[in-house]
């Protein structure tokens, strides 16, 4: 079954939609947030109108898409890999095949300034197996072209399959481009909260800007209002 699916993706067949709830949510959010744009920008982006999901998404960085490097990532896609994973290639844990299937997908979706959505097996050392579907939404920073991704992972399957073992290998079995025209499940979403006007006075802060150093990488919490600040502060930091 895997090998077929993978055959499927490999001669661009998409016959799936996207399984999670959240994803569909989650394009929902970007779609309003392009208000007539390509994207929207990631000081577009406001903490409190995702928070619900705030412990899944992540921030990629694909100007380079040979080597997509996440921003900043959430607690439990964290702990799903058993490190942080700020900082690091995306890339990392995918198969050498879904690699360079993924640099071109990415490349795609930039370029089409649409999102997209992964479905991969995922599996720790031990053999223990997941289904994963990964959406990747492209945004902006600051003037400039689409470089980078607003992404969330989630697992589709029963998460006790996954507990205390990190994913060790991925492997990707789908892929497929979300059109906007596609109907979409009426999930509601509150609306981002418009900010204080001297918060967005420079092109590229975030809605929630604390200023305040930080000498160790934040790792998004799933319900901590200061937190948040602190986290999407750094969505305002140059590309690494």
């Amino acid at each position: 079954w895997i090998n077929n699916a993978w055959n499927n993706d490999i001669h661009g067949r998409d016959c799936w939609a996207m399984k999670h709830k959240n994803s569909h949510l989650l394009v929902g959010y970007w779609s309003r947030l392009r208000k007539n744009r390509d994207v929207p920008d990631q000081s577009d982006i406001d903490p409190r109108a995702i928070k619900r999901m705030l412990s899944s998404i992540f921030i990629l960085e694909a100007s380079d898409t040979d080597r997509p490097i996440y921003r900043l990532a959430g607690t439990t896609l964290c702990q799903r890999f058993g490190m942080e994973l700020r900082a690091t290639n995306f890339l990392t844990h995918w198969e050498s095949k879904s690699r360079s299937a993924l640099t071109l997908l990415l490349r795609q979706a930039l370029r089409m300034k649409q999102p997209i959505c992964l479905s991969s097996v995922a599996a720790t050392a031990d053999c223990g197996m997941a289904e994963l579907e990964t959406l990747l939404a492209p945004i902006s920073f600051g003037d400039g072209p689409a470089t980078r991704f607003l992404g969330m992972t989630q697992l589709l399957n029963d998460p006790a399959a996954m507990t205390g073992r990190p994913i060790a290998f991925q492997r990707l079995i789908a892929s497929a481009l979300v059109r906007e025209d596609e109907p979409l499940p009426n999930f509601e979403m509150p609306p981002p909260t418009p900010p204080a006007e001297s918060i967005r006075s420079h092109p590229r802060a975030p809605h929630l800007r604390l200023v305040v150093s930080h000498d160790k990488p934040v790792t998004l919490h799933f319900d901590a209002d200061e937190t948040l600040k602190r986290l999407f502060t750094l969505l305002g930091a140059q590309p690494a």
